[in-house]
């Protein structure tokens, strides 16, 4: 966990019980509630640790005064989905996506289910920083818990009835990762017509992510045998679909199918996608040979989703998996499922052939340990090192180095036409970082 901030760029995350413990979790809900009416919505994914911070989440809104909705374990788009569609005051999700099952998190989402900005966070912070709520709250106004035992029906119906094609006849491999997922999505599926076979869904409370889902895509790769396979990650708002021969298809390439299938719709208002700096240059280009404009954000999906209501962009998303369709107000992991294999259906051709749109260009990325990554901005030699370093790589490759936002970190990318020329060009650019930045491990020898 951030020793600064509470909270990162995906919520509050840290160690169940160590580091994000009940207190925590309870302080920060009254923070939040404090001086505010109406209802939040709860929900989580599997951790075993998910009962105990639900209820100290539960017990912070309830001693501020507003009443909680058990949503029970539901994908993360159905906590946005649900807050949006009641008018909650806050949506809350007891999740850390794709970290270990030991560690757990927070996310908040606002009233129209997008997660809350970081102006709002930081408020929330500053009040359970500063003390004790100011707002009295006793007796009948105290907070109660009612349950939603529909909860994932009704996020299930708005995302069927969203569909505009059958997948009948489409064979898939679901890996649930053992999250949240793992019940919803072969529903879904099955409900959609598709032929559907499911992996990692029988969660133990300490089996989430561990060794599969949407950051270990290998294996569904290694189980989906000729089918077409999702990947979802511990909240499902992220998505790696694994083609017919096993090779995995990040964002770009399913944000790139999918804004292809858009544009021959003539329904990709602006031509434009919205990505994030670590989208990769083979996708930048896929999207130039078809006259899309690209837009590009910081790392991390609420900035994609600020420049795509900005621009009335009605696609975006990270490489990780992390897409945003227009009018949704966060990343599905099961609406970007849904999307792709509409796109299958409706062209009638296999992944493996959709996916040839773009080439992804092999990309180095390394992470350098600094003492004082505040020094960056006014670094010379690197920033003539990157500039060199671009020339020499021309339209053939690409060069990002920028700051950690959580760590004391320096993160270097290299995209080059070969594996070789983007590790040895990055390479040569970590020890300029080094040098200029100071080195946070020992040199060897």
């Amino acid at each position: 966990m951030n020793g600064t901030s509470l909270f990162g760029t995906d919520g509050v995350r840290g160690c169940a019980n160590v580091d994000l413990t009940p207190e925590l979790v309870m302080g920060l809900a009254r923070a939040a509630g404090d001086g505010c009416t109406g209802t939040v919505l709860v929900g989580r994914d599997t951790r075993r640790s998910g009962q105990m911070l639900v209820a100290a989440v539960q017990s912070g809104f309830h001693a501020a005064g507003l009443d909680t909705v058990d949503l029970g374990i539901v994908p993360v788009g159905a906590v946005s989905y649900l807050t949006r569609v009641t008018w909650g005051r806050y949506g809350v999700m007891v999740s850390a996506s794709h970290n270990p099952a030991s560690d757990n998190g927070i996310k908040f989402f606002a009233e129209d289910g997008s997660k809350l900005d970081s102006e709002r966070e930081a408020a929330i912070e500053a009040r359970y920083r500063h003390g004790p709520p100011s707002v009295p709250v006793e007796g009948e106004r105290i907070g109660m818990n009612v349950g939603m035992p529909d909860a994932l029906d009704r996020y299930l119906d708005h995302l069927a009835q969203a569909a505009d094609l059958s997948l009948n006849g489409i064979s898939v491999g679901l890996d649930c990762a053992n999250g949240s997922a793992f019940v919803a999505a072969p529903r879904l599926f099955h409900r959609l017509g598709a032929d559907v076979t499911t992996y990692a869904a029988e969660p133990s409370g300490m089996n989430i992510n561990e060794g599969c889902g949407a950051t270990n895509p290998s294996f569904l790769a290694k189980q989906a045998k000729g089918r077409i396979g999702l990947a979802f990650d511990g909240d499902a708002d992220r998505l790696v679909a694994i083609d017919e021969d096993g090779v995995p298809a990040n964002g770009d390439v399913i944000m790139a199918i999918v804004a292809k299938r858009l544009r021959q719709m003539d329904a990709l208002p602006g031509n434009v996608v919205v990505v994030t700096v670590m989208s990769n240059l083979g996708f930048r280009l896929a999207m130039r040979s078809m006259g899309i404009k690209v837009e590009e954000t910081p790392v991390g999906d609420r900035h994609v989703l600020d420049v795509m209501r900005r621009t009335g962009a009605v696609l975006g998303g990270e490489q990780s998996g992390h897409v945003i369709f227009g009018g949704e107000p966060t990343g599905d992991g099961l609406l970007t499922a849904m999307r792709l294999l509409e796109v299958v259906a409706a062209e009638g051709s296999p992944l493996r052939e959709l996916r040839r749109i773009m080439t992804e260009y092999p990309q180095v990325l390394r992470n350098v340990q600094v003492r004082v990554k505040e020094r960056l901005p006014d670094a010379e030699p690197v920033w003539r090192a990157v500039e060199t370093m671009q020339k020499r790589l021309g339209n053939e490759g690409r060069v990002l180095v920028r700051p950690s936002g959580t760590e004391s970190l320096v993160r270097v990318m290299v995209e080059a036409s070969t594996a070789h020329e983007a590790a040895a060009i990055a390479d040569e650019l970590v020890g300029v970082v080094r040098r200029e930045l100071g080195s946070a491990v020992p040199e060897q020898g």
